[in-house]
């Protein structure tokens, strides 16, 4: 019936790395210096895979903790930390450990971050890091997208305002998406990565509008 994305918009980083380098906003990340933008931290997981997961592994409990963090309007037009991963050798600074800072309880409770540090620590970062690993099969793959890609369906795109790595507000990234959307409602909420996490209200009025009016036949009677 209808497809709703938070964050991260279609057509963009789903099909592969060279796809989305061509949308970087070059005034916050001159090409001779972030050659990948923001995304350069992608670059590194290709360059040095282990080195990568290294410090996640090392403390998950306080690498989750230093992921987990609200937006900051602080750090509008500024560099994302994502885009000094390369450059530093690692995450963290390419600190052998992520440091021990305090819980941001507007994006994470206790129990939650129990529940992703014991996981992570039973799993391992290999996982989820290996996503940083596929982008040529992940283009492979888009590239068969049934319609060329084009959604027809309804879709609903949440940007969220301080996102500065999936940053959608000033930069083109989300052009793609709105090239291949035949009917898109864009919303913006002012939060962080973590949108549904930080401002639950929100995210969930902006997708009950969408699913009221966007999509009423299948909305409850």
């Amino acid at each position: 019936h209808g497809v709703a994305n938070l964050c991260v918009p279609y057509y963009t980083l789903e099909r592969g790395l060279e796809a989305f380098v061509g949308l970087i906003n070059r005034e916050i990340y001159p090409e001779d210096e972030y050659p990948l933008g923001q995304w350069e931290y992608q670059g590194f997981y290709e360059e040095n895979f282990a080195a990568a997961i290294a410090p996640f592994d090392a403390d998950p409990f306080n690498a989750i903790k230093a992921l987990f963090r609200g937006g900051d309007p602080a750090s509008k037009e500024k560099p994302s930390r994502t885009a000094y991963v390369r450059r530093d050798g690692g995450w963290f600074k390419g600190a052998a450990e992520p440091p021990d800072i305090h819980r941001d309880d507007n994006v994470i409770s206790e129990t939650d971050l129990t529940a992703y540090a014991d996981a992570l620590s039973r799993n391992g970062f290999f996982g989820p890091g290996s996503y940083y690993m596929n982008h040529a099969a992940n283009a492979a793959y888009a590239d068969r997208a049934v319609n060329g890609g084009v959604l027809e369906m309804p879709v609903l795109f949440i940007a969220a305002e301080y996102d500065f790595t999936c940053e959608c507000i000033d930069s083109r990234l989300a052009e793609p998406m709105r090239e291949h959307c035949i009917d898109l409602t864009s919303k913006v909420v002012r939060s962080g990565h973590w949108m549904a996490q930080e401002k639950p209200v929100e995210v969930n009025a902006a997708l009950a509008q969408w699913l009221a009016t966007s999509l009423a036949g299948v909305w409850p009677k």
